[in-house]
This record gives structure tokens, C-alpha cells and sequence, in this order.
């Protein structure tokens, strides 16, 4: 386990995200009330901040940009752009190994120097975003990339509640 860094205190007020890996979880705060609560489903590899390791990286953060609004649910993401797909089994099927994104996506950056920002672990860089997956995806259980994985009613209640800036804390 880490040392806490003063820096990982919660804002004593206003919106902030909590990602509690450990449980799966995802926390809208307010301040220091609780206000909505939604299983995710983080990396199958653990945590970790290392560019290239599938790992969802841990620390502050905070909400880049979010993409997507106004498209359809099940919008299909590549590089942050709509491919003007929507999902569907028959397109899974003829995609069998894509990594699908979905719906929006809430873009990360790290906000700790030399832990989750800059060099071989920015989290920026490494394209960590909080973004839909497929109705059949479990959540509550570690199966991604990387990223948080939501469901799309999760994520585009989410969405409207996180504007860039948001900070987000990810623990494990």
C-alpha cells in the first residue's frame, strides 16, 4: 500500500468521483454526502500506472473531456470519434474481439506528477476513460482494459453530472 498524499483528501465541497476498484465501485460525492452509487467494472489486470499494462491506474484525476453528447445510446466509439455504428448482437458478432466503447466517454488525466501524470504512466496519454460497454457486460466485476466500464444508463447518468474539471479519485 501507498503513503497518502495530502493531495488525496476529498474537496470539501462540490462534485467529485469516487472509483473504488476494490469494490467495483463508483461514487457521485457531494462535498462529503454521498449522492449516487453505480457498479463499474474496471481492469481484469488490477491496478497499476505503467503505460502498456492494462491496468487502471490509481490517484487523482480529473474529468478531461466528455465526448459524446447527444449521440445515440450504443454509439460506437474508435479514437475518441463516432464510427456512426450503433451496437447490436449482429454487429458483436461480426466484431467478436473489439473492445467496444460505447455510448460516451468522460476522458481522464491524472493530476499526480511522476504517479499518474507524465512519462510512462500518464493516465491522458494512456486513453483511461470512464465509457459504456455492451447490455451483456457484468458489472460489479474487473473484465476491462483499463478504463471504468459503465452501463449506459449508469454512464449517461454519469455524464450529466461530471463536466470537465470534475475531480476523481481512483483507490484500491
Amino acid at each position: 500500500m501507498r503513503t497518502p498524499r495530502l493531495t488525496e483528501l476529498p474537496p470539501a465541497t462540490g462534485t467529485w468521483l469516487e472509483v473504488d476498484v476494490a469494490n467495483q465501485c463508483l461514487v457521485h460525492w457531494q462535498g462529503s454526502r454521498p449522492q449516487a452509487e453505480w457498479a463499474v467494472s474496471t481492469a481484469l489486470a488490477g491496478t497499476g500506472q505503467q503505460e502498456g499494462s492494462g491496468c487502471t491506474p490509481l490517484g487523482w484525476h480529473y474529468v478531461r473531456a466528455a465526448i459524446g453528447d447527444g449521440l445515440p445510446t450504443g454509439t460506437v466509439f474508435r479514437g475518441r470519434r463516432p464510427t456512426g455504428e450503433r451496437f447490436s448482437p449482429a454487429l458483436a458478432e461480426a466484431h467478436p474481439h473489439r473492445d467496444w466503447i460505447l455510448t460516451r466517454i468522460i476522458w481522464l488525466c491524472g493530476l499526480e506528477r511522476g504517479f499518474n501524470r507524465g512519462g510512462e504512466v500518464d493516465s491522458q496519454r494512456r486513453y483511461i476513460y470512464f465509457h459504456g460497454t455492451p447490455p451483456d457486460q457484468p458489472m460489479g466485476v474487473p473484465r476491462s482494459h483499463g478504463c471504468i466500464r459503465l452501463s449506459a444508463s449508469s454512464l449517461l447518468h454519469l455524464f450529466s453530472l461530471a463536466p470537465p474539471g470534475t475531480p476523481v479519485w481512483l483507490h484500491d
